[in-house]
């Protein structure tokens, strides 16, 4: 039905534009976003903020904690700031575009994202592999840039493993689903641990092992699963197959004080700079013992030591609070999506995030073993961003479908 400004009406009373004009004039892109099936209108705006929020405190920590060491050789002292900015805004460009994905399409694409994975984590192994303090993780690229594949295995996993376990019937997976999981799961695994990415491997394994059980998996399979990994870790600790400093880590964790001259140095300095902070923090920019550098990789695995020293107790719980309305949003997600498929996905981020989280502060303030896992959202690292922001773009993938038929 039309009426006398040329609006179709449609059956719920919704007015329409008349191909696509309205009073004469042709609908803007803005006006098509937030139109009733538009893509902004259906995406999950606290999350985006609390993003932001996270990553523009990040950048600020990261300039923070880099500044002085870079005055004091004469470089730029901007220049990790504006790598880090850059790192953020390649982020959001690739938030967007997986938003902007249909989750139907996700599973399809699960395949090409595991063997693109699997074959970065191999080229790792070649001479196009960089070492960095002992570990071989990095690929160079041109123009001083590097990525880290094993940060991508994350997403890899969570999509590989949700399309296994997720059957299109809505029928139970069984052991040969499982075993199909176990199998894709195994090759990002074993490279991982290879170069060596111990704190990662940890990730994989917690979140892995948290789709199998909420896919719905019988009970008595998950029990006969739990007993063969521990007797597979049994069997691997008897062959000894961590290295030195691996175990001189958890060593250090459970005997701090034996440790103070070489790896327990790191955690008695982390927990130093925290607890220096008190309450509000002496201020960003005039952290002491950031100025200082006592405190190794304070940019990247020890950023929550530049917001406890400098922020204060009230700013390490400002961050804890975001990361868990993070973690929150991606739950809820998860408990509204329309299929299996989204519901695994999304769990198996919000798994991630809150593991990651709780084991990078954790091993700050001395209840986790130091490892070299950064702290989503706020550490230095372009593919650590561009995995987290990415997770966030296949979250509000799953939202939007959920919300443009709900």
């Amino acid at each position: 039905m039309l009426g006398r400004s040329g609006i179709s009406y449609g059956p719920r009373g919704y007015s329409t534009p008349r191909s696509g004009v309205f009073s004469g004039r042709p609908q803007s892109l803005m006006s098509k976003a937030f139109a009733r099936n538009g893509v902004l209108r259906h995406v999950d705006w606290l999350l985006i903020l609390v993003v932001c929020g996270l990553s523009a405190i990040g950048v600020l920590l990261v300039w923070s904690a880099t500044q002085p060491g870079l005055v004091a050789q004469g470089d730029d002292p901007h220049t990790y700031l504006k790598k880090q900015l850059l790192n953020v805004v390649i982020g959001f460009v690739l938030m967007i575009a997986v938003t902007f994905m249909d989750s139907r399409r996700l599973r399809g694409w699960a395949p090409a994202a595991y063997g693109a994975t699997v074959l970065a984590l191999l080229a790792v192994l070649t001479p196009l592999g960089t070492d960095v303090n002992g570990a071989k993780a990095w690929i160079a690229l041109p123009g001083g840039f590097q990525i880290e594949p094993s940060e991508y295995a994350k997403l890899a996993l969570v999509l590989v493993t949700a399309t296994i376990l997720s059957r299109r019937g809505g029928d139970r997976p069984g052991v040969k689903s499982l075993a199909i999981a176990l199998g894709c799961a195994a090759p990002l695994l074993g490279l991982v641990v290879i170069e060596p990415a111990l704190g990662v491997a940890m990730v994989l394994v917690v979140v892995v092992a948290a789709m199998i059980v909420l896919s719905g998996m019988r009970l008595r399979i998950i029990a006969a699963l739990v007993l063969a990994t521990a007797g597979l870790i049994a069997f691997a600790g008897g062959l000894h197959l961590l290295k030195s400093y691996q175990l001189t880590r958890f060593t250090s964790f459970l005997h701090p004080a034996a440790n103070q001259s070489s790896v327990g140095y790191n955690a008695a300095q982390a927990k130093i700079a925290v607890g220096s902070g008190g309450m509000f923090g002496q201020g960003l920019f005039h952290g002491q013992l950031i100025a200082g550098n006592f405190v190794p990789a304070q940019q990247t695995d020890f950023i929550f030591t530049v917001a406890g020293e400098e922020l204060g107790f009230v700013g390490a719980i400002v961050i804890v609070f975001l990361l868990g309305v993070v973690i929150v949003r991606a739950l809820r997600i998860a408990a509204r999506a329309d299929d299996q498929f989204g519901m695994l996905v999304a769990s198996g981020i919000a798994v991630w995030f809150a593991f990651q989280s709780f084991v990078n502060i954790g091993m700050t303030i001395g209840i986790m073993p130091i490892t070299g896992l950064p702290l989503p959202f706020l550490s230095y690292g372009g593919s650590a961003v561009f995995a987290d922001m990415i997770a966030i773009g296949l979250l509000q993938s799953i939202h939007r479908r959920h919300s443009v038929f709900d």
